[in-house]
């Protein structure tokens, strides 16, 4: 296959350099070597992080020991504990990961806005809100508390996306919109438990906290599903969201029909979070962070929808890791670990934020 290449001048701060690859049947493509680069080193670090993590444990698996098993000639008893009890879990933390990223990097570009993610948009609250109904109102199983949390955090992005529609979503309005509808939802989810009973107020605050102890195949796949289904229809949006990433009547003008695509890609946001959330919990700050820190890595402007994903993962793993390793024998759950972490890098992007006089 011939091509045809051409380099492109400085972008953004970091001066990217691309390089535009165009087949004969004309399609192109726009490669940028260092964000190339990066998303093969954090591919590495999300694989090295699951060999290392996988072998961790009470009985502790060499790495070497965890690639043989995983490549079917391993010791039957690493055979049952990696594929049967930690593999999920690893598995679970990746996916986790990786749809938390993407969809904090959708909301980032949407609202033009570093803080528009589904931790402050009211997303994960939502989720949290469906899933403590069916657990203190209805005694619900754990795949029926999955639905609740899918089905809370679908109802509302939809309420946060039709309060902020005003000829258009303009970024801080669907900030702020989601900043108050989080703030009702903490309200019904500590109504919701004071209402409950003691097994069902424990039970509740477990699944808030945000956990990976315990998850199996159950959790495995259906998330899988959903991440073969939307990654794809969203990196194949890539392109428009650039171009709505410079306002509306440009992206108009370059032919993006904008708000059938925002409305596409809000609602892959909403769907990736709401499932990472219905697996694992509310896992806070991924979304947030995650985007950004891709985005300094890569030094390319745009979304970044593919690195946002890996570093996701790789922080969730990392979370992870330092959840079963750093507190001695006091495992916290994963979910305070990167709240931890998160709320640091929150307080660092709002005063750097402030420097640059965007806020």
């Amino acid at each position: 296959m011939s091509t045809k290449t051409a380099t492109s001048a400085k972008a953004g701060q970091g001066g990217v350099r691309s390089r535009g690859l165009r087949t004969p049947g004309g399609l192109s493509l726009r490669v940028e070597p260092r964000a190339v680069a990066v998303g093969l080193l954090l591919l590495a670090a999300t694989l090295v992080l699951a060999v290392l993590l996988i072998g961790t444990g009470d009985f502790e698996i060499a790495p070497l020991d965890v690639v043989k098993t995983l490549a079917g000639n391993g010791a039957p008893a690493h055979d049952f504990v990696i594929n049967d009890l930690r593999l999920p879990r690893v598995l679970v933390a990746v996916l986790v990961g990786a749809s938390l990223g993407m969809a904090g990097g959708i909301f980032q570009s949407v609202s033009r806005n570093p803080l528009g993610s589904p931790d402050l948009l009211g997303f994960g609250y939502g989720s949290a809100v469906g899933a403590l109904v069916v657990i203190i109102l209805f005694k619900g199983s754990a795949g029926e508390v999955a639905a609740g949390a899918v089905i809370g955090g679908v109802l509302t992005g939809v309420v946060v996306y039709l309060l902020a529609y005003k000829q258009g979503i303009q970024g801080y309005r669907l900030v702020l919109v989601g900043i108050g509808a989080s703030a009702m939802l903490v309200a019904a989810v500590q109504y919701l438990l004071t209402k409950a009973q003691l097994t069902e107020a424990t039970r509740a605050m477990v699944w808030l906290t945000g956990s990976l102890a315990g998850r199996d195949w159950a959790q495995v796949w259906p998330l899988l599903a959903t991440c073969l289904v939307l990654f794809p229809l969203v990196l194949g949006q890539g392109r428009a969201l650039r171009m709505m990433e410079m306002g509306d009547d440009a992206a108009y003008a370059l032919g993006v029909r904008v708000e059938r695509t925002r409305i596409l890609l809000m609602c892959a946001a909403i769907i990736l979070t709401t499932a990472a959330t219905a697996a694992a919990g509310p896992i806070s700050f991924v979304a947030l962070a995650a985007p950004q820190l891709a985005r300094r890595l890569t030094r390319s402007p745009g979304s970044n929808l593919l690195s946002g994903a890996l570093m996701g993962a790789v922080l969730l793993l990392l979370s992870d890791w330092a959840s079963q390793r750093v507190f001695g024998s006091d495992q916290l759950p994963v979910g305070v670990v990167t709240g931890l972490v998160g709320g640091v890098y929150l307080l660092w992007l709002l005063v750097t934020e402030r420097k640059a006089g965007r806020i």
